[in-house]
C-alpha cells in the first residue's frame, strides 16, 4: 500500500515544522523592498547565538555544498597548503573541491567512524608548517561521528598560524558551538538539517582573523564572494536573488528556536542520541561509533547479521518510515538515524519501537519491547 503519512528519519532533509511551513506559505515579498530589509534587519541578530559569535551570518541561497566551497574560495588560494581532517564522506568532500581549485591538501584520514584526534592534528601541523588552513567535519553526517571541534581548534592555533574552517552542516542548531570562544574562523551550515528548514539556505560565519585572509586572498569568485554579502548585509540586502520564502521561514524557525532556548535544544539533542544508542546497545547490534564520539544529531548502526538494506526497506514499505543508508563504501553496511531539528523524545520512542517490528519482519531475533524500554529508561533517567 502507498501510504500518504511519510516517516522521515533521515540527517538530513529533516521534517519541517507546521508553524514553519505556514510562514514560507505567506504571500511573496519583493526582495529589494522594505519588508525584505525589515526581514533581513531581524534575521541578522538572531542567528548570531546559534553560532555562538558577535560576527555577521551571511546567507547564500545555495546548498550546504556551496557554502563549503564558500569557505574554501574564499580564504585559500591556489597553490597554498591545506591540511583536511577526512572522518568520513564530507571531509572528503572538503579535499575534492580543495583539489578542484588547486589547492596542496595534505589529508588527515581517519578510519570511518572514530573522532579525530587532536595529537594527530599537532603531528601533521609540526611535519607541515605552511599550512594556511586546517579544515574539519563537526558531525560527520554519514558516520554518525561529533568530531571534538573545541579540542582541534586548540591545537589549531598553538602549533600553526593556520585558518580552521569548520563545516557544521549537520549539527548547528542541535549542538553548543562557541565559534568566537573557541576560536573557529569559518564556520557553515545549511538550513535542511538542525535549521528546520527545506534545502536551500546556506549559514557562513567567519572571525576577524578570517575576514584579513579572504580581503587579501587574490582568488576570483564571483556569487560565492563574502565581501559581496557582508557588504550587502550591511545595507539588509543581498547581492543576488534571495530564497525569500525560505526567510520567512528562516524567521520562524528562529522564533521557535529562541522560545525553546538553545542549552534546552542542546540538552534535547543529547538526550535522543543517548535514547537511540542506549536501544541497539539493548538489542545488542552493533554501532558504527563508540558511545563517547556519537553525534547527538545521527546514530549509525553497523548491523553483523542481518541486511540493512532489508531492514530499510521493509520500514518503508510497513510504515513509511525513512532511514538512510551507508555512503561510499559503507553503502549497504549500515544504516543512519536522523535525530535533529524538528523531533523529540516521542519520536525516537516510534522509531525504536518500528524498528523493533521490522527487524522481527527480517527475520532478525530480538526481544520485542527490549529497546524502547532502554530508550525509555534513559529518558526517565534524565536529570
Amino acid at each position: 500500500m502507498q501510504m500518504e503519512q511519510q516517516i522521515l528519519r533521515i540527517p538530513g532533509p529533516t521534517p519541517i515544522p507546521p508553524s514553519v511551513q505556514r510562514a514560507m506559505s505567506q504571500p511573496m515579498i519583493g526582495h529589494r523592498g522594505q519588508e525584505m530589509q525589515a526581514l533581513l534587519e531581524a534575521l541578522k541578530g538572531k542567528l548570531k547565538p546559534v553560532f555562538g559569535t558577535k560576527e555577521e551570518v551571511l546567507l547564500f541561497t545555495s546548498s550546504g555544498t556551496a557554502a563549503l566551497e564558500t569557505a574554501v574560495v574564499n580564504a585559500v588560494e591556489p597553490g597554498e597548503e591545506v591540511i583536511v581532517i577526512v572522518s568520513g564522506a564530507f571531509g572528503d568532500r572538503f579535499t575534492k573541491i580543495c583539489e578542484e581549485y588547486h589547492i596542496l591538501v595534505h589529508r588527515y584520514d581517519v578510519t570511518w567512524g572514530e573522532a579525530a584526534s587532536p595529537d594527530q592534528l599537532q603531528h601533521l601541523l609540526q611535519k607541515h608548517q605552511d599550512v594556511k588552513a586546517v579544515f574539519a567535519t563537526f558531525c560527520e553526517t554519514s558516520t554518525g561521528v561529533l568530531n571534538p571541534i573545541k579540542d582541534l581548534a586548540s591545537v589549531v592555533h598553538q602549533y600553526s598560524n593556520a585558518l580552521f574552517i569548520v563545516d557544521g552542516v549537520s549539527c548547528i542548531g542541535a549542538t553548543e558551538t562557541q565559534m568566537d570562544e573557541w576560536g573557529l574562523d569559518i564556520v557553515v551550515t545549511g538550513s535542511q538539517k538542525a535549521m528546520m528548514l527545506p534545502a536551500g539556505l546556506a549559514f557562513v560565519a567567519a572571525s576577524k582573523r578570517a575576514w584579513e585572509a579572504i580581503e587579501h586572498n587574490q582568488q576570483p569568485r564571483f556569487y560565492l564572494d563574502m565581501r559581496k554579502y557582508r557588504n550587502k548585509l550591511e545595507e539588509n540586502s543581498s547581492p543576488f536573488t534571495p530564497a525569500v520564502s525560505l526567510l520567512l521561514g528562516l524567521k520562524q524557525a528562529i522564533a521557535l528556536m529562541e522560545d525553546e532556548g538553545l542549552s534546552t535544544i542542546y540538552k534535547r539533542h543529547q538526550l535522543m542520541g543517548e535514547m537511540t544508542r542506549n536501544a541497539f546497545h539493548a538489542l545488542n547490534i552493533p554501532l558504527l561509533t563508540k558511545d563517547t564520539d556519537g553525534s547527538p544529531t545521527v546514530t549509525a548502526v553497523r548491523p553483523a547479521d542481518f541486511s540493512a538494506e532489508a531492514l530499510r526497506k521493509v520500514l518503508r514499505s510497513e510504515f513509511g518510515l525513512t532511514i538512510a543508508g551507508g555512503q561510499q563504501h559503507l553503502k549497504g553496511a549500515i544504516f543512519r538515524i536522523g535525530h535533529m531539528g524538528y523531533c523529540n523524545p516521542a519520536d525516537v520512542l516510534q522509531i525504536i519501537s518500528l524498528m523493533e517490528i521490522g527487524l522481527r519482519k527480517i527475520n532478525k531475533n530480538i526481544e520485542l519491547g527490549k529497546g524502547v524500554r532502554a530508550a525509555q529508561n534513559v529518558y526517565l533517567n534524565n536529570k
